[in-house]
């Protein structure tokens, strides 16, 4: 079901329920993700199995489907031999996969246009450091294409997720100033910093001042860590927290795989909300299952979202 409101006025109602890793779900369904474009090449050649994972996550009981856009760029595609206009027709596709995908509910679900970092671009793990060498501007000049493309698309929110600095949260911010769609802002973080390093309170403050920001937080880190950043991001902004860690597994982008246990648990969700959470859910490694248990313990989603998943 399309949403008859937007999302921030939702997140003034109570707790909104984001979707999981597509990734991992991808891959439960028997996709290959090694190539480059990781979860985006599906946009090229398997289209129906990206909708096939948000629809796991609609049956989990989400009501927030992220777009499979977030290694989707022009230069990635590129190298693909991809030109621009087909580049932009996938960014729409991306968009529509997830729209069509959450048709079906008996809820309200809503699309946010995933926008990773440019770290995902290189597919060599820079997304955990960020760093990268580029001022802002440059930084404006890498995303400004792609928000456009997605921002015609027409979903009905932006996703500035897995941030690992605030050099490219600033570069972002400036870019959406020009476009009409609300946004959330979410860093990838290790301990009480950002993956590069800066204190959380000053990363979180960049979006304290932005009426287009409507939840700021983490995602894609460590669930203890996440525990942490909910309050900061709270107190530093007095806006939504958004928050989806993942497993708590490790990504080790040399061997190009995931060591360590999982250490995710949905009941985390309790402290979360009394944090000020208001926008939860999973990354990286955790799948419909989990998902389906924080819908339980939110009140979320039908019983029908407790089914397994189903492929295609």
């Amino acid at each position: 079901m399309q949403p008859a409101r937007p999302l921030a006025a939702a997140l003034a109602e109570g707790i909104v329920l984001l979707d999981g890793g597509l990734s991992n779900q991808l891959e439960a369904q028997g996709c290959d993700l090694s190539d480059e474009l990781w979860s985006a090449r599906l946009l090229v050649d398997e289209p129906r199995q990206i909708e096939a994972a948000h629809r796991a996550y609609v049956r989990a009981g989400a009501q927030v489907l992220i777009t499979s856009g977030y290694q989707a760029t022009y230069e990635g595609f590129a190298r693909r031999g991809i030109g621009r206009d087909r580049a932009t027709e996938l960014f729409a596709s991306s968009v529509e996969l997830a729209r069509r995908a959450g048709a079906a509910a008996d809820r309200e679900v809503w699309v946010a246009g995933s926008v990773g970092p440019y770290g995902a671009m290189l597919a060599d793990g820079s997304e955990y450091r960020g760093r990268y060498g580029l001022s802002v501007r440059e930084l404006e000049c890498f995303h400004r294409p792609r928000i456009e493309a997605l921002a015609a698309a027409g979903p009905d929110v932006l996703a500035l997720e897995t941030v690992p600095d605030t050099d490219e949260a600033e570069a972002l911010l400036r870019v959406v100033d020009d476009y009409g769609l609300s946004v959330w802002l979410s860093y990838s973080v290790a301990g009480d910093r950002t993956r590069a390093g800066q204190p959380l309170e000053t990363a979180f403050g960049l979006a304290a001042g932005h009426d287009r920001v409507v939840a700021v937080g983490v995602n894609c880190c460590d669930p203890a860590d996440a525990d942490r950043a909910v309050v900061t991001a709270a107190e530093t902004t007095g806006k939504p927290v958004v928050v989806y860690p993942n497993s708590g597994e490790q990504w080790d982008a040399e061997g190009r795989g995931w060591t360590g246990g999982a250490t995710f648990d949905p009941r985390r969700v309790r402290g979360w909300q009394e944090a000020g959470a208001r926008l939860v859910g999973g990354c990286c490694r955790v799948g419909p299952g989990p998902i389906a248990e924080l819908a339980g313990l939110l009140g979320a989603g039908p019983k029908a979202g407790r089914e397994e998943p189903r492929t295609p």
